[in-house]
């Protein structure tokens, strides 16, 4: 995981601008220009490259194209801005760290960020709870390539990607608020995926096979039409399970391509994914054959301006299938089925005059469900595609939202303000008003300090108001959350090493949370609780040890802390999810070359939880059971030839047992080795 906390060189930069407003930028909204310190290129010459070797060490550039990016414009705020000029915490991990983690799917990657809890249900994809800072999972913003793919169903499909490991070129953590810049739902913070841009024309293959069944097949290629560069890739992912009702099978196909002339640039993307897994107790322990099939459609469209009053309009649509079993081997039982379509649509502006950056512009989005569970009662049944039965109830809302921001830059000096204002049909609050604001000051080169206050709310989830089950109950009543967050703290960063620490505290009002008045309650119901706040502090740096010390040491050594404390008022209840907080939570990271040509990334994770769970036993419910931390080591050694990668990895090293929700018991040591190869053709 990399912080971009670096200083200003002017000398032998070179300024990527159309780079920086292409939708494959950090938070494409911001049009973020991107400067690279070290570039060094042999771009394809005679010899085949491997394009997905971008990771592998200095000697190996005859065959790729390595590059280092000391400073790239983030999505902080809505006008464009480099991280080192924003009052922000903003958290990096790029291809060449993708590559090299000893990971299959995004859920696994994000582990690696202290800031961010991963609780996992399915391994490898299947399904994981992605919260910031003791937010809740409901309370994260998605987005892919800069739109918004949150489902406002359950925050349980919010990681129901369209596109798999192998195709991410980057993603970014913006930790804390972020409702002024995307509106409500980035409630704890927001995760942009960026996937890899059409290249030139290439080939890329890759398998692996590993532990409990598991095979993962990817293949991608790119190529040009005339003016038009396209990429389209394919996968496969399945596992028989680690334990009983723990098989998965995971498939998706995606497709982008990008048009670029003297007016702007064009850019459309296309995605289908489909998930079948077996369930053991994920939503209950009470039912170990639960069962689940997901699919996924998304779709946008986009276009760039390159005039001087910057001007990108984009539209996009994500439909979403859930079917869920209760019990997977009974024909007979009622099956839930959920089908919902997000539809938006926005034009984002900013201009760049004497006295700063302002940035404007407008968005529309549409959220509708079809059920036979979650939603009011339809006049007209409506069938269900490919089923024997009939979506009976359903929900719409819309949002419109309007943003205003100017950014001033005097001296040493950062102040950047604004607001998004909205409208949420069915809501009842008429207009919302999110401001914040943002102040840094250079005490000296790659030393900054900064202050920011912002504020932020969450509408409940289709599944917070409507659903009905054996264990649970929703809460048609329940009314948005609000929060207000200020936070401090220093950034620095030089050649050899970069770093941040700041402190948060976040006062929640009528908090969502599924809860218990007592213990022998059997079932959980969804409401607003009174207040929580958190209180909490974050540190994170990074060396370069070979730079330092010699080429004998590790490429880099990483490490990032983080304490969190929640605290509730007034009610007295049994959490299921906003009070199972990390406390602590310390990440260790080290890459280390090996011999020529192969590496060693090595990973130490130590997680504390808060919070209390149901303990089952003997299938029934008993005691409060406090949560125990526990140590998990990971690690990959990779080795490149030429065009070929060859692998081999594991994770959870000395065999752990864990769980990160509840009664859920988490895989076992985990052995995985393939290959990767790229056919470039000119």
């Amino acid at each position: 995981m990399k912080s971009r906390n670096v200083k200003q060189q002017p000398q032998n930069i070179l300024t990527f601008k159309r780079w920086g407003r292409k939708n494959y930028s950090a938070f494409q909204t911001m049009h973020r220009v991107v400067k690279i310190s070290v570039l060094s290129t042999i771009y394809f010459v005679s010899t085949p490259s491997v394009s997905i070797a971008t990771e592998m060490e200095p000697d190996t550039t005859k065959v790729k194209m390595q590059y280092d990016l000391d400073e790239i414009e983030v999505s902080a705020q809505r006008a464009p801005a480099l991280y080192s000029q924003v009052a922000r915490v903003i958290s990096v991990m790029e291809s060449k760290e993708i590559e090299a983690a000893p990971v299959g799917s995004v859920q696994d990657l994000l582990e690696y960020i202290a800031g961010v809890d991963v609780r996992q249900r399915g391994t490898e994809g299947v399904q994981a709870d992605i919260s910031i800072r003791g937010g809740s999972f409901d309370q994260m913003l998605i987005l892919l390539n800069g739109i918004n793919i949150t489902d406002p169903q359950t925050g349980h499909h919010n990681l129901n990607l369209p596109v798999s490991l192998h195709q991410i070129q980057r993603i970014e953590v913006l930790e804390g608020p972020a409702a002024r810049v995307y509106g409500p739902n980035a409630f704890s913070g927001a995760i942009n995926i960026v996937t890899k841009k059409p290249g030139s024309n290439e080939l890329s293959v890759a398998a692996s096979g590993g532990s409990f069944g598991y095979f993962d097949g990817n293949i991608s290629g790119s190529f040009a039409t005339g003016g038009v560069k396209h990429l389209l890739a394919v996968n496969r992912k399945r596992s028989d399970g680690y334990i009983g009702n723990t098989d998965f099978g995971m498939s998706d196909i995606y497709y982008s391509n990008g048009l670029e002339n003297e007016n702007g640039n064009f850019s459309f993307q296309f995605g289908l994914a489909g998930k079948d897994f077996g369930s053991n107790g994920f939503y209950t322990p009470k039912y170990p054959d639960q069962y689940e099939e997901t699919k996924t459609l998304f779709t946008t469209a986009k276009w760039e301006s390159k005039s001087k009053l910057h001007f990108t309009p984009n539209v996009y649509w994500r439909r979403h299938r859930d079917r869920f079993d209760l019990f997977r081997y009974d024909d007979s039982n009622q099956k839930n089925y959920h089908r919902t379509d997000v539809v938006g649509a926005g034009i984002n502006s900013w201009l760049q005059w004497s006295l700063g950056k302002t940035a404007y512009g407008i968005e529309f989005r549409s959220e509708n469900i079809l059920s036979n569970n979650l939603g009011e009662d339809k006049q007209d049944t409506t069938f269900v595609s490919g089923k024997e039965d009939f979506y009976t109830k359903s929900k719409s809302r819309d949002t419109y939202s309007f943003f205003l921001e100017h950014t001033w830059f005097h001296n040493r000096w950062m102040l950047s303000g604004g607001f998004m204002s909205n409208y949420i049909s069915d809501s009842g609050l008429g207009i919302n008003i999110f401001p914040g604001i943002e102040v840094a000051y250079d005490f000296m080169p790659g030393v900054k300090a900064f202050l920011s206050y912002n504020t932020s709310l969450r509408m409940p989830t289709f599944t917070d108001l409507y659903y009905s089950g054996p264990t649970q109950v929703g809460n048609a009543d329940l009314e948005p959350e609000k929060s207000a967050t200020i936070e401090g703290g220093i950034k620095l960063g030089n050649d050899v090493m970069s770093g941040n620490a700041v402190v948060f505290y976040r006062e929640g009002k009528d908090i969502i949370d599924w809860v218990k008045i007592t213990e022998e309650d059997e079932v959980w119901q969804s409401q607003n609780l009174a207040q929580i706040n958190s209180f909490g502090a974050e540190v994170q740096f990074q060396v370069r040890l070979n730079k330092w010390l010699g080429k004998h040491f590790p490429e880099k050594l990483s490490i990032s802390y983080l304490n969190n404390n929640l605290t509730k008022k007034d009610n007295d209840f049994i959490s299921n999810y906003v009070l199972d907080n990390l406390k602590n939570k310390l990440v260790v990271g080290i890459n280390q070359k090996v011999i020529k040509n192969a590496s060693l990334d090595l990973k130490l994770v130590y997680q504390d939880r808060g919070g209390t769970y149901t303990l089952f036993e003997n299938g029934s419910s008993g005691e409060e059971t406090a949560y125990s931390p526990f140590w998990l080591t990971d690690a990959k050694i990779r080795y490149l030839h030429k065009n070929l990668i060859l692998f081999a990895s594991v994770n959870n090293l000395f065999d752990v047992t864990y769980n990160d929700i509840g009664n859920l018991v988490q895989p076992g040591r985990w052995f995985k080795a393939g290959l990767a190869y790229n056919f470039n053709f000119k």
